[in-house]
């Protein structure tokens, strides 16, 4: 019935998740609010994990894309599970370290990383940086020497697939801000000069193609166009690169009429192909990386709001205002990104409105959806929007000086605070 397994409704008719009663948390904790199914974010885990075993022989390692989803609470599940994180700024890196999160297993990201950045992932020896051009190719090499250090690195390589996707959220075609392209020469090169230098360590290559992808053919050709290049480097060079990181870029399920495919049909068909493609080319099977984000912990949440307002302007539409809006949401209007919108408490009741669901924010474009399905609502009604665990609280900001909201976790009908809801005297604490 709902987009995501976590989600139901209970004998009361009000909306549950992890089948906590989205009503009470509302009460509890007051609204806007964030909440998580804790035990969806781990099964979420535990499935890529096997994955991995599976198709793999547990030659390789999952790792989560912290720019999803990133706190404390998140950095301490993914140890507890078992698997790495990929981090995409210092501040990320020190939310890992300050959990004592194991640095051979961190992999940081990002086109144009500080030295700050940098020396902060050589002292604290992440296990692989994901180097993302020369100039930071060589400033690594520096900053290593001088720590008489060698650092692991991967080169991110643009394979140039088109990843049938929003354009904004395309990583993997030649016209984009990340990586070195295959087409002009540029990675073949860069993979040289990283071999020649003395202070790092070129474990292997990255790609990551796109996000919110539902075919599968892309990954796979993703994983040949990739083998090909371990395959010239090895008959160029004599070096044999180890390790292939493939990204992420699952899609999941924000409208029922969305069909992600299930994460062990992607294993499976990518890992078919590595294992048989890897052994023509005679290679050895690289040890493999892979990085969800969206897929672990986007459908595990959702947000809940209270109806401030409804304004209907005849002929033309219904506005419901909520108390959040684009500063805890800001993806829709940067994607016009569609989500489902329930009454919480009138989950029962058959959606009969079409109406736009606006926030507060002092901007005509702050909407949350618009000319959706909803219950009819008043003034005081809990309206949640389902699967936005992902990005949402990352991309949260302060714009009218709203303050932050807090963040909820779920599991096995307890629920707790992992991150407070900011307070006006935090708004301010940086102020001179």
């Amino acid at each position: 019935m709902y987009v995501s397994d976590c989600i139901s409704a209970n004998e009361r008719g009000h909306l549950t998740i992890g089948s906590y009663d989205t009503v009470e948390l509302a009460k509890k904790y007051g609204t806007p609010l964030y909440a998580y199914d804790e035990n969806e974010i781990r099964k979420n885990l535990k499935e890529f994990k096997k994955s991995i075993d599976d198709e793999y022989g547990g030659n390789g390692l999952v790792v989560y894309a912290s720019k999803a989803f990133c706190c404390k609470e998140m950095m301490r599940v993914c140890m507890q599970e078992g698997v790495g994180v990929d981090v995409v700024s210092g501040g990320e890196l020190y939310t890992a370290l300050s959990v004592d999160f194991p640095t051979e297993n961190i992999v940081f990201h990002g086109n144009n990383k500080t030295y700050d950045e940098l020396v902060m992932a050589v002292e604290n020896n992440v296990g692989r940086v994901i180097v993302d051009n020369l100039t930071e190719l060589e400033t690594l090499n520096t900053i290593a020497a001088e720590k008489g250090v060698k650092i692991g690195i991967m080169l991110r390589i643009k394979p140039g697939i088109d990843a049938h996707t929003h354009s904004f959220i395309k990583t993997g075609q030649i016209d984009s801000k990340f990586g070195f392209a295959l087409e002009t020469g540029e990675a073949l090169d860069a993979i040289k000069e990283a071999i020649a230098m003395s202070n790092v360590e070129l474990r292997g290559l990255h790609c990551h193609i796109g996000s919110q992808i539902f075919d599968l053919d892309p990954f796979e050709l993703a994983a040949t166009v990739m083998l090909d290049l371990f395959k010239q480097v090895k008959d160029e060079t004599g070096y044999e690169l180890k390790e292939l990181n493939l990204g992420g870029g699952f899609g999941i399920k924000y409208l029922k009429s969305d069909r992600p495919r299930a994460f062990s049909d992607y294993m499976r068909k990518v890992s078919a192909a590595v294992n048989s493609y890897s052994k023509d080319l005679g290679l050895e099977c690289p040890f493999i990386l892979i990085e969800p984000g969206r897929s672990v912990v986007g459908a595990a949440g959702i947000t809940l709001y209270t109806v401030g307002c409804v304004k209907d302007i005849p002929d033309v539409r219904t506005y419901v205002s909520v108390d959040g809006g684009m500063g805890d949401n800001p993806r829709y209007a940067l994607y016009q990104s569609a989500y489902e919108v329930i009454c919480a408490n009138k989950a029962g009741d058959k959606r009969e409105w079409t109406v736009t669901v606006a926030g507060k924010c002092c901007e005509s474009g702050d909407l949350i959806q618009e000319w959706t399905r909803l219950q009819p609502v008043e003034p005081g009604d809990i309206l949640a929007v389902l699967s936005t665990g992902a990005y949402n609280y990352s991309m949260a900001s302060n714009y009218n000086r709203i303050p932050r909201l807090p963040v909820i976790f779920v599991k096995n009908g307890k629920a707790r605070e992992v991150i407070k809801r900011e307070t006006y005297d935090q708004l301010i604490e940086c102020d001179i």
